[in-house]
């Protein structure tokens, strides 16, 4: 087995986390000052078991397959006709829906940047097609290229989130984090899970790290890890500076359909933290639309058998820009919603359920051998399988109402 070099398992670690770090963090506030600081954190905790968990099974069904094979060949030998249908419905709007929320968060940051550091005056709209069009054309490079320009940009994030934390700790108001209401808090579980959301790319990083359990194990638990210590940090600050109700409070950026990030600069001292919060969003944003769309990329060119070189990099470059580009454009509020229904139904399913479902399928049916094994067995995957059903069941039923709508408006 080929060796990997300590800069490769790192780069692997930055790929998860970065990919973890996105979209939903910026929306996650949102549903999360529903229940308060505390049930917020208890529930954090509990997502990142329960996505670490899942990616580790994800991990053991792809090494018993091919390399190169992704999800739907997954689906299709431990599920049959059916699941591998619904992998591909699911996957496809699992990843398209979150690169649609990236491009559409991305744009409006990124436009802003551009109209002020240049005193231009783009639109929204450009701002969007400039960072779908340059992030699709870095992931058609390739692998290598992806996990070091990833790298550089998951610095440049972790730089202005060590501004953010110490220029943020001094505005935090604590009598914002005392509030609690632990019926409400499960509002944000469908959001924390598009927050660990990046087992889609787990089938990429097989052949990155030459398919070492070792060195992919570390990947994960290492990636999801840090992306719960920065979420956690995250929390703490913006719920103990933008308050849950009021004029430019987190209902506003609900109702806006805007990251929760938008208001900050109203509710500090001073300009300069809104800057480094809108630096640190972008970084964010950026470093998971890669994760996410290089899953994606290498998604399409197994189901579509495409190859991935000549006009086939072409062809899956435009599967993935097109629609994208077209969605984040012409739908309101599409940050949001996008962000909503994919961790309750998308997640829930595809990146929880079908996990479970695959390697209880490969262990106690076809009696599939492996190196290692998440431990528990099957009382564990039974139990996983019940806390993602839940998860599911309470999206639909969100889904079927305005419960949201009616909580947050109360």
């Amino acid at each position: 087995m080929q060796t990997l070099s300590v800069w490769t398992k790192i780069n692997a670690i930055f790929l998860v986390a970065g990919t973890c770090i996105g979209g939903g963090m910026l929306a996650l506030p949102v549903a999360a000052g529903v229940g308060g600081y505390l049930p917020s954190v208890v529930c954090l905790f509990v997502s990142w078991l329960m996505m670490s968990a899942s990616s580790l099974l994800i991990l053991e069904a792809n090494l018993w397959m091919k390399e190169g094979e992704h999800v739907i060949s997954m689906a299709k030998r431990f599920l049959g006709p059916l699941g591998q249908a619904v992998s591909w419905l699911l996957f496809l709007y699992i990843s398209y829906a979150s690169l649609v929320s990236y491009s559409a968060g991305g744009g409006r940051i990124f436009t802003k940047f551009l109209n002020q550091a240049f005193s231009l005056d783009l639109g929204q709209n450009e701002g969007i097609f400039l960072v779908a069009t340059l992030l699709t054309g870095v992931i058609y490079l390739g692998t290598k290229i992806v996990g070091r320009i990833n790298s550089i940009l998951f610095f440049g994030m972790l730089l202005s989130y060590a501004l953010l934390v110490g220029l943020g700790v001094d505005e935090v108001k604590p009598h914002l984090l005392i509030k609690s209401s632990w019926l409400t808090s499960f509002l944000a579980l469908p959001l924390l899970l598009t927050s660990f959301s990046h087992q889609t790319m787990v089938p990429s990083l097989t052949p990155y790290l030459k398919r070492h359990a070792w060195a992919l194990r570390l990947a994960i638990l290492g990636g999801t890890s840090i992306a719960f210590l920065v979420y956690f940090l995250w929390l703490t600050i913006i719920l103990g500076i933008v308050p849950l109700g009021g004029e430019g409070g987190l209902i506003d950026a609900y109702l806006l359909g805007v990251p929760a990030t938008e208001f900050v600069s109203q509710h500090v001292e001073g300009p300069f933290l809104g800057y480094v919060v809108n630096f640190f969003s972008l970084f964010a944003i950026v470093t998971s639309y890669l994760g996410i769309g290089l899953g994606l990329f290498d998604f399409l060119s197994d189901g579509l058998k495409i190859k991935e070189k000549g006009f086939g990099n072409v062809a899956l470059g435009l599967l993935m820009l097109v629609p994208i580009t077209f969605f984040a454009i012409y739908y309101e509020r599409v940050f949001i919603v996008a962000m909503e229904t994919t961790g309750g139904v998308g997640d829930a399913i595809l990146n929880g359920i079908f996990p479970i479902l695959m390697v209880w399928v490969g262990r106690y049916h076809l009696n599939l051998k492996s190196d290692w094994q998440l431990p528990g067995g099957r009382p564990l995957l039974a139990f996983l399988a019940l806390l993602f059903f839940a998860i599911l069941s309470f999206e639909i039923a969100m889904l079927t109402t305005n419960l949201v709508t009616d909580v947050l408006t109360a």
